[in-house]
């Protein structure tokens, strides 16, 4: 059984990266979808789209590299099902001075760190990437 399909999802992309895959695959979700949109909106994925199959949904996602050097140098979980990481939009982390993402849950939905502190919405840390 998996506790955290979010870990699991952005473990598959650190894994195909670290081997050169050009896609990954992997199970359904609508808080998966959102935060791979995300990446994809942020220039970190090369294009996302999701795959009905007979019985269940999948969400294929192609890998992005600039020199052959992967987009995505850095993935962090940060909010977790047994350590919950909630930040005020003037808490909310920068990572690499700004330079990467964290993606945060926020009333009005998922949204980068810098699009949250601009609304004034705080709300749980999912992750960083950088």
């Amino acid at each position: 059984m998996m506790t955290d399909p979010i870990s699991d999802m952005l473990t598959r992309i650190r894994n195909a990266q670290i081997v050169r895959k050009s896609e990954v695959v992997f199970p359904y979700s609508k808080m998966k979808f959102a935060i791979v949109k995300i990446l994809e909106k942020e220039g970190y994925l090369q294009k996302v789209e999701q795959i009905t199959e007979a019985k269940f949904s999948v969400i294929r996602i192609e890998l992005r590299y600039d020199n052959d050097q992967p987009k995505i140098q850095m993935v962090r979980r940060i909010s977790r099902p047994s350590n919950r990481v909630y930040a005020k939009s003037t808490d909310l982390p920068k990572v690499l001075s700004d330079i990467g993402i964290a993606i945060v849950s926020t009333p009005n939905g998922l949204m980068t760190n810098k699009e949250a502190r601009a609304r004034h919405l705080g709300g749980e840390v999912i992750c960083e990437i950088s």
